[in-house]
């Protein structure tokens, strides 16, 4: 069975409206993937500082960082769920992001360029925004940002899952724009 990656950066946990839209999701995709889960929150992250940018340098890198790496090198397909965080994803997001991208692990490069390392050939990207900022709109950073380093790691395939305006919305329609994000993924699962 193939191998999926599910990346839950659900800041507020099963408060998380984004969590909400993905839990349906990662099940339908369960059907035809064996699913792992790195949950961010239970990581305590610290942010990549000069000491372990000169590890990482000199070609030491933790074991947890190389597992999360190969991780993400191995699975066939990603799953991220993240909230809309100051204008982009979670720092803690970001943080393990940064840790992941280990060359000679999710990428390499030759005379000339990078080049990715990892297999998968998709992300799906969720997330909830509170305010009206859509995605392709120059205020939302986050989809560029994991466009631009999964296209690093050799992942080209990229679905944004995302309802906007959150933090605005009365309640009935909130539940509205969750329902109608779990429909969009779950008709995206059904080829991803």
């Amino acid at each position: 069975m193939k191998k999926l990656l599910y990346i839950d950066s659900c800041i507020r946990n099963e408060l998380s409206r984004t969590k909400r839209i993905a839990a349906p999701i990662v099940e339908k995709l369960k059907e035809r993937y064996e699913v792992e889960t790195i949950v961010i929150n239970e990581l305590e992250l610290d942010p990549v500082q000069y000491d372990e940018n000169r590890r990482r340098a000199g070609g030491t890198v933790s074991e947890e960082a190389l597992c999360w790496a190969n991780k993400i090198k191995n699975a066939d397909r990603i799953v991220i769920a993240a909230p809309f965080w100051d204008m982009s994803i979670p720092a803690a997001l970001k943080t393990f992001f940064e840790l992941c991208s280990l060359f000679g692990v999710t990428f390499d490069s030759n005379d000339k360029t990078c080049f990715g390392l990892c297999r998968a050939e998709n992300v799906m990207f969720i997330t909830t925004r509170g305010m009206k900022i859509e995605t392709g709109e120059p205020l939302e950073q986050a989809t560029p940002y994991l466009k631009a380093l999964f296209w690093l790691w050799g992942i080209k395939g990229f679905e944004t899952v995302a309802r906007s305006n959150f933090d605005y919305l009365p309640a009935e329609k909130i539940e509205e724009e969750i329902s109608s994000a779990i429909k969009e993924g779950l008709e995206i699962a059904e080829t991803f």
